[in-house]
């Protein structure tokens, strides 16, 4: 868990007021939200002024916070200054400060270029892919709305072989070995490249996973398209739980994501799909072929069919 944020920036020698201004735009709004969010706050050159081992320091300065380095974020601008925080184990934010002529930060977690944007929730989400934890996107009255872990692939292979999800179900290898394989790929190359994927739903009441919803970017017949997926368990269909986090996963993709427009692509014999696509206000608008079915395109943007 996310306990503390280093700062070590070369033009800041003091951010201990939130009530100084900051060389660095937008910073001390940052810092607000941090200690909202009760997350620690240090500044490397404040607690250590006069320190020329950089290691040493930081080594003394979690002492200090009594916080293990694996619960710390540092948000540097300097190539010595990233090297010794990944050095003592901390995950690492790069800030490209145009003040600075020669930057090598490319082994940062992540790069930012500036703080009008940044929030504990951001560097919360660069903390928990460091950590390779699942994050948690949104919830709803009845769950919680995830990224996948390579551990819920067990659980979820046993929905992909009911009959009634198996049957419109291309994607699905028997082998566990392979799928879990598949999702660690997944994590690395969706859920962090993009930001976005397909999650898992989970019961509030037990954190028990019943289905699984989220869009993934695609090239489909010559055309770019954000694809919504969803899928649930039988024993939960019939009670309108579908309805409910499919609303709330294109909701998000509106609003958070800013995605233009979403596509479900559903084979013409899922009546139950398509229901459901037509009760969240997807609008049939053409047919696709796609592994040799045939399908319905629908698509759901701002209510204008595109």
């Amino acid at each position: 868990m996310l306990k503390a944020v280093i700062f070590d920036l070369s033009q800041i020698s003091d951010i201990s007021s939130l009530h100084c201004e900051s060389p660095v735009p937008f910073l001390n709004h940052l810092i607000a939200d941090l200690h909202k969010n009760n997350i620690q706050t240090v500044n490397l050159a404040s607690a250590f002024p006069n320190s020329n081992d950089r290691a040493l320091a930081y080594s003394k300065l979690l002492m200090q916070l009594k916080v293990p380095s694996g619960e710390c974020v540092t948000i540097t601008d300097t190539d010595f200054g990233l090297l010794a925080a990944m050095n003592v184990g901390t995950t690492c934010i790069g800030y490209y400060n145009p003040q600075i002529s020669r930057q090598d930060l490319y082994k940062a977690a992540v790069l930012v270029e500036g703080f009008d944007e940044i929030d504990f929730s951001f560097i919360n989400k660069i903390y928990q892919y460091d950590h390779m934890e699942a994050v948690t996107i949104l919830t709803t009255s009845n769950f919680i709305i995830r990224e996948l872990s390579v551990e819920d692939i067990a659980e979820l292979s046993i929905i992909y072989r009911e009959a009634s999800v198996r049957a419109f179900l291309d994607d699905f290898e028997d082998s566990l070995k392979i799928e879990k394989e598949k999702q660690e790929a997944y994590i690395k190359n969706v859920y962090h490249f993009y930001g976005f994927g397909l999650w898992g739903v989970f019961l509030k009441d037990n954190n028990h996973l019943v289905g699984r919803c989220g869009i993934e970017y695609k090239q489909f017949e010559g055309e770019d398209i954000y694809e919504l997926g969803y899928l649930l368990a039988k024993p939960y269909q019939g009670l309108g739980y579908a309805t409910e986090f499919v609303k709330a996963v294109i909701n998000y993709c509106f609003l958070e994501l800013a995605i233009p427009h979403i596509v479900a692509v559903i084979d013409i014999n899922n009546t139950a799909s398509i229901h459901l696509a037509e009760r969240v206000g997807m609008l049939k608008c053409g047919t696709y072929k796609r592994n040799s079915r045939e399908c319905y395109k629908y698509v759901i943007a701002n209510n204008i069919c595109v």
